[in-house]
């Protein structure tokens, strides 16, 4: 099922997730649902708060572009990106590496925006999955932003928050805007 996209302005996107603490039923249903709205979204992740869920669950799939990475480890040993796509994850935890590059963003939930975002240009993720083993992803290029950009959802930040200073001040009357047609605010 296609779940509505929470748009910028809804309380939710600002709140830090809590802990997915048992996997049932409903969750597994969940996490189809994301993944059909995120195919459907023409998205690379979705996070549960962006469809309207306070929890700390997350989807990725970048495998419609095999050459977004210049590597990718998982669990030390080098691996094809396909093997781990879509990437669902539960509970994440970021280590960023060093130096940061810019990267054009974009967010499903802020659908008139794109613009250049400085981040960590590697990633050390630890992904528990939802059988209780975890995977430990080493990686770089979109596979890292996107792991970046959904493990923020889950803390209540937003793409828009990472922008320089100077962009903020030149986006704040689009977001007011966008914000304004949010009937959730």
């Amino acid at each position: 099922m296609i779940l509505e996209i929470v748009q910028y302005g809804h309380p939710i996107l600002r709140q830090r997730c809590r802990k997915v603490t048992a996997v049932d039923d409903a969750l597994i249903e969940l996490i189809g649902n994301m993944l059909d709205t995120m195919v459907e979204a023409h998205g690379v992740g979705l996070a549960a708060p962006q469809v309207g869920v306070a929890i700390r669950l997350a989807v990725v799939d970048v495998a419609h572009d095999p050459d977004c990475i210049s590597y990718l480890r998982v669990n030390g040993v080098a691996v094809d990106l396909e093997s781990i796509m879509p990437l669902v994850f539960i509970n994440p935890e970021l280590e960023f590496g060093q130096p940061k590059e810019f990267g054009l963003e974009g967010c499903l939930s802020i659908r008139e925006i794109r613009a250049e975002v400085r981040r960590p240009a590697e990633v050390k993720a630890t992904l528990p999955q939802l059988d209780g083993s975890v995977l430990v992803v080493e990686t770089d290029g979109l596979l890292a932003r996107a792991l970046q950009h959904e493990i923020d959802h889950l803390n209540g930040v937003l793409f828009v928050d990472r922008l320089p200073a100077v962009t903020k001040v030149a986006m704040r009357n689009r977001l007011k805007l966008l914000a304004a047609q949010n009937p959730e605010e």
